[in-house]
């Protein structure tokens, strides 16, 4: 193994993870919650959005920009809808009540949309488009980035974020199809996790503002992220932030707060959880067999030169949950450095 890497359970993880947000007055349960989210995030091997951001929720937390016992509620609703306020709450308890309540409502309904405003970071889409999928149903998230690193196409003012989108649809003997992608060629947290590690990033990332490209993620904060496919990938980050921020009231364009530099004022995170039942469209396992089907026909088509196998969004990730589930997480030592610094800020029990 890598001496520049130690790998941790995610019992292990888990654990430190809610006794830092216990050491910080989060309540035993809430802790519980989403240190298992962020723990779910690494096990899955999104690893700029799990315990990579601990040490910044802290801050955050510390610096009062995140209410540690918010009041999350029902806004508005009607038969197939609801707008959640999340009253400041840390996004992953704000966005589990939004999954839950999208999922129940899809059960009669067949579709439910679910708003989120006054939100905080999430961690990674797929966490939510996924809960729907183990109800048998298709997931759809959206939402707001919490920095604006992309710039209109062909401007240079920053006033949009990666706004990601993930959608999961249930398999039947195959894992199911977990799409989750930032309307940016990389996520900034891939930036910031390249950063920390001292590597540099691929040219497409990032160009600096003579539209030059940029590979020294030390440098992120003097150029801007590129779209995917160009125009179309600005447009989407355009649409999907209309959808998670401007429809529900959260922040969006110039009023994104940066919460990679400011670790005092709300965010009013947007999110959007779509749940869509497919049991009211169609027998549910003859869709999860046509699932199978395709994902194997696509899986056994013919490959270009030097290919070695044609994969399915989602499989990637599946894979590597049994991997760190079964050998464990891998965390790099600058990692660990800021962890076992937080620790010891916490007087908590290092990894």
């Amino acid at each position: 193994m890598n001496p520049q890497l130690r790998k941790v359970s995610a019992i292990e993880l888990q654990a430190f993870i809610a006794k830092a947000f216990i050491a910080i007055g989060i309540s035993a349960s809430d802790a519980a919650n989403i240190a298992e989210l962020m723990t779910r995030a690494d096990v899955v091997g999104a690893d700029g959005h799990g315990v990579f951001r601990l040490p910044q929720y802290v801050r955050r937390i510390k610096g009062g920009a995140v209410n540690i016992k918010p009041d999350i509620r029902i806004e508005r609703a009607a038969p197939g809808m609801a707008l959640i306020d999340g009253d400041n709450g840390m996004g992953h308890l704000v966005m589990r009540i939004a999954a839950e309540h999208a999922i129940a409502k899809a059960r009669t309904s067949g579709v439910a949309w679910v708003g989120v405003k006054h939100s905080n970071h999430a961690g990674p889409a797929s966490l939510y488009a996924s809960m729907p999928v183990e109800h048998d149903m298709i997931g759809l998230y959206l939402a707001v980035g919490n920095a604006n690193h992309l710039a209109a196409w062909g401007g240079l003012d920053m006033l949009l974020s990666t706004n990601p989108i993930a959608v999961g649809v249930p398999a039947g003997k195959e894992p199911p199809i977990v799409l989750d992608m930032a309307t940016t060629v990389a996520a900034y947290g891939k930036v910031k996790t390249a950063a920390q590690r001292g590597e540099t990033m691929p040219e497409g990332w990032m160009i600096d503002r003579m539209g030059k490209a940029l590979t020294d993620p030390r440098r992120a904060n003097e150029g801007l992220l590129l779209p995917i496919g160009g125009y179309k990938g600005y447009g989407l980050a355009l649409v999907f932030g209309l959808l998670a921020g401007t429809l529900n009231g959260a922040a969006m364009g110039r009023d994104v707060v940066d919460f990679n530099n400011d670790d005092t004022t709300p965010t009013n995170t947007g999110h959007v959880i779509v749940a869509i039942n497919v049991a009211m469209f169609r027998d549910l396992q003859e869709f999860k067999a046509s699932v199978d089907e395709l994902i194997r026909d696509i899986r056994n088509s013919k490959r270009l030169p030097g290919v070695d196998a044609i994969r399915l969004p989602g499989e990637q990730s599946h894979a590597k949950r049994a991997e760190r589930l079964q050998s464990g997480i891998p965390l790099p030592a600058p990692l660990l450095k800021s962890l076992d610094a937080l620790a010891a800020e916490l007087k908590i029990s290092p990894l």
